[in-house]
């Protein structure tokens, strides 16, 4: 993609169809006159007077204990520097964006016109009785700093600067884990600083506070080393001068342990690294190009411990792992600051979770067997979903114990509950697959490319690095269209009605006639059948042209699936094939099936559909935990088609007692777990959270999948098929750029995984 399309592609982001990124969303009931008359006049006078009576009332009666306030006034944003307040609210929204995602914290983003400190003050200050926190963000150093503390001494709610200590908390994390990898000691090692700013600062002080000596500490900036003989050394950078007589960066890596970049791209070079002590520590944090490229570094010393800002190496230093859980526990507890303590216990949560065993959604995410603690893995995943359970009250027991705290908590098992039921509001399913299918792209061909949707989805697949498109359709049709939308990448394009292409459907008419010639196909029309892009794309897959198909945008689902069944068939094993979706809900991810195939299955097609959705949901790295659903509960109907439901749970559970079933259930009782322990406390689901329904007919299925995709505007992942031979994923009629997109990734995953079980059964 051109640097003027990509432009372009963020400003549509930003701009359509709503601008901006965040929204204000009622959480109280609005549809009558009763409703609006308690939440506006006259109802609302009661909560004003209570609130009158003692400030405190307003955490109770308002949004303000799960409100954040992101400020800027855009002197320093993302090394674009000072471009103003105005400019700097994209960024704002975006962090805003983060906090509730990561940890359900709501914001309102403010922008402030003014450099003056005191003004600057003075406005957060008149304003903070809206907030129940204060994130400061993109603020120049040194102002940065006498704001921060300034605020925190006159303010009674939380303040933290994130670009100071965001940074800070989770390199602290890291070096904690890295140093104990290498067997050394805080209190000995001789540290290297490249850059001066507020994180830098904020890095030093912290690392301090866990045991680093001031005096083995080397601070660089855009002059060098900072030395104690130099004049007009600002306050901060004074507190770090040293008193060595060393001028440059490559005499203060020499027998350095550590060296902490924040400063810019490729200034490290491979003499400095070998000119460090044994397994040395290096931490090269500028974005988006570190201080020394990552396979530069582990080529240069086997036994560096390495860790950078970007995702795509091993080790990622990054904010989010930070404060948005910070501000989670400090907002729990009602806490009046964010002090030392506070962050202090969250780097060692940071550290303490990286030594445990990591869960399998997160190796799955990531495409590792097993990621364990060692020098690749010093620090937990931005998508670790432990992380709201295990900082958050790290920090709220830290704000306790240190005084700031003025509603503690008492029961710390029901707080990680509460805290985990939030994160259910954030699908962050989508990044994870994405992210998988990254690790190892597979050949994709799209049988239906001429269509602007399937090539804006390819487009998008291969520009992310998802999969690697294979374009089948009318050629004039899709270079066109390539045109239009500036896709001008070097991809596979093939027009299977086109003489050009007369070797390769001669080759698969052959192959297909020589299967079925003896169920009444001739080589004729098997040649004929090789100019339907379906058939065509099915042997591709077959002849090992490409390694996984998505089709069907344009066709009715029984016209693409015939020929899928016919030309790939079922998997060794398989007597069935279904579909599931992945409905991306308030309450997180809920699998449906069989949403396509099965018009009206027995109680053994149930039975398998159940089975072959629970190792679906498995490959998403969730427990399954499953509702066979009707229109009856446990037996109220003698009804056969809710008897074939109890019976398939019967077999399940007499043949399959590992599995987390029951059954027959109302989806309600299925799904509120409130109701389905008050009366059924014998079900199996009790106390569990169910995230797979298997309906009891395609009708129930497909009308209440797409049902919840239209109202309740839930994000849709499938049909994804099961039971297929090799990797086919079939879309319905009209689905949107990101359902292929979601697709792709679900495609290649699935490519990934046979591709993994052929190596397996060749052993």
């Amino acid at each position: 993609m051109s640097e003027d399309s990509k432009r372009r592609e963020a400003l549509i982001y930003h701009a359509k169809p709503t601008p901006g990124k965040i929204k204000v969303v009622p959480t109280k009931k609005y549809a009558t006159q009763r409703d609006l008359s308690l939440a506006y006049s006259p109802g609302v006078a009661e909560p004003c007077l209570e609130i009158e009576k003692d400030k405190n009332n307003a955490y109770k009666y308002t949004a303000k204990g799960n409100l954040v306030a992101v400020i800027s006034n855009g002197t320093a944003v993302l090394g674009l520097g000072n471009i103003g307040p105005e400019a700097s609210k994209p960024v704002m929204e975006g962090k805003g964006l983060l906090f509730k995602i990561f940890a359900d914290i709501d914001v309102f983003d403010i922008e402030v016109d003014t450099e003056n400190v005191d003004a600057f003050i003075e406005t957060v200050k008149n304003i903070a009785p809206t907030f129940g926190g204060i994130n400061l963000e993109d603020i120049k150093a040194p102002e940065a700093f006498e704001i921060e503390r300034r605020l925190k001494e006159e303010l009674d709610i939380p303040v933290m600067h994130d670009d100071q200590h965001g940074t800070a908390i989770i390199s602290a994390a890291a070096l904690i884990n890295a140093l104990e990898i290498a067997k050394k000691k805080i209190e000995e090692v001789k540290i290297v600083i490249s850059g001066a700013g507020a994180a830098a600062i904020s890095c030093s002080r912290l690392y301090q506070a866990f045991g680093a000596k001031r005096e083995n500490m080397v601070m660089l900036d855009s002059k060098g080393v900072i030395r104690d003989d130099r004049e007009n050394l600002s306050s901060e950078k004074a507190e770090f001068a040293t008193h060595l007589k060393i001028d440059t960066l490559e005499e203060a890596m020499k027998d350095a342990d550590v060296f902490i970049g924040l400063s810019m791209a490729n200034i490290v070079s491979p003499e400095m690294l070998l000119s460090m002590a044994k397994t040395p520590i290096v931490f090269a944090m500028a974005n988006p190009d570190p201080e020394v490229k990552y396979d530069i570094a582990i080529a240069t010393r086997k036994d560096i411990i390495m860790a950078t800002g970007r995702s795509d190496h091993p080790n990622q230093v990054n904010n989010v792992l930070g404060f948005p859980f910070i501000f989670r526990g400090a907002l729990d507890v009602r806490a009046t600051k964010i002090n030392e303590a506070m962050k202090m216990a969250a780097v060692e949560a940071l550290a303490r979770l990286a030594k445990e065993p990591v869960p399998e959604q997160v190796n799955i995410a990531y495409g590792e067997t097993r990621l364990t603690f060692g020098k690749e893995y010093i620090i937990p995943k931005p998508f670790d979903p432990r992380l709201i359970a295990e900082v958050p009250p790290a920090v709220a027991k830290a704000a306790m114990e240190s005084g700031v705290a003025q509603e503690p908590i008492t029961d710390w098992e029901a707080y990680k509950d509460k805290l985990r039921e939030r994160l259910g509001s954030d699908n962050k399913l989508v990044r994870l697959l994405l992210n998988r299918a990254k690790l190892a792209p597979k050949r994709v061909v799209y049988a239906e490319a001429d269509q602007l949707a399937v090539l804006k989805a390819a487009q998008i697949v291969y520009e992310e690095g998802v999969a690697i498109p294979i374009l089948l359709g009318r050629k004039e049709t899709i270079k066109s269209l390539m045109a239009e939308i500036e896709f001008d990448a070097d991809v596979l394009i093939i027009d299977p009605k086109t003489e050009e292409e007369n070797e390769r459907k001669n080759k698969y008419a052959q192959v297909y006639w020589e299967q079925r010639k003896r169920r009444g196909v001739t080589l004729y029309a098997a040649q004929r059948l090789m100019r339907e892009r379906n058939y065509f794309a099915a042997m591709m897959i077959n002849e090992g042209d490409a390694d996984a198909l998505i089709s069907g945008y344009s066709r009715n689902y029984p016209s693409v699936v015939k020929p899928m069944l016919e030309l790939i068939g079922m998997a060794k094993g398989s007597a069935r094939v279904a579909t599931t979706n992945v409905m991306m809900t308030k309450r997180g991810p809920l699998f449906l099936s069989d949403t396509s195939i099965n018009i009206d299955p027995d109680s053994k097609e149930l039975t398998k559909i159940a089975q072959m959705t629970s190792h679906v949901v498995k490959m998403f790295g969730m427990n399954p935990v499953m509702a066979m659903i009707s229109y009856s509960n446990f037996g109220s109907s003698a009804n056969p088609r809710a008897s074939k439901v109890r019976d398939a749970v019967a077999h399940l559970h007499r043949y399959y007692p590992d599995m987390i079933v029951d059954g027959e259930l109302q989806t309600d009782f299925a799904l509120n777990p409130e109701m389905l322990k008050e009366k059924f406390p014998f079900s199996k689901l009790v106390d569990k959270k169910v995230n797979t329904l298997i309906f009891p007919n395609l009708d129930s299925a497909n009308i209440t999948y797409k049902l919840l995709k239209e109202l309740n505007e839930a994000e849709s992942i499938g049909p994804i098929m099961m039971g297929m031979r090799k990797p086919v994923h079939i879309l319905q009629l009209g689905a949107s750029v990101d359902e292929i997109v979601n697709m792709t990734a679900i495609a290649v995953i699935d490519a990934q995984q046979k591709e993994m079980l052929e190596k397996e059964n060749a052993k």
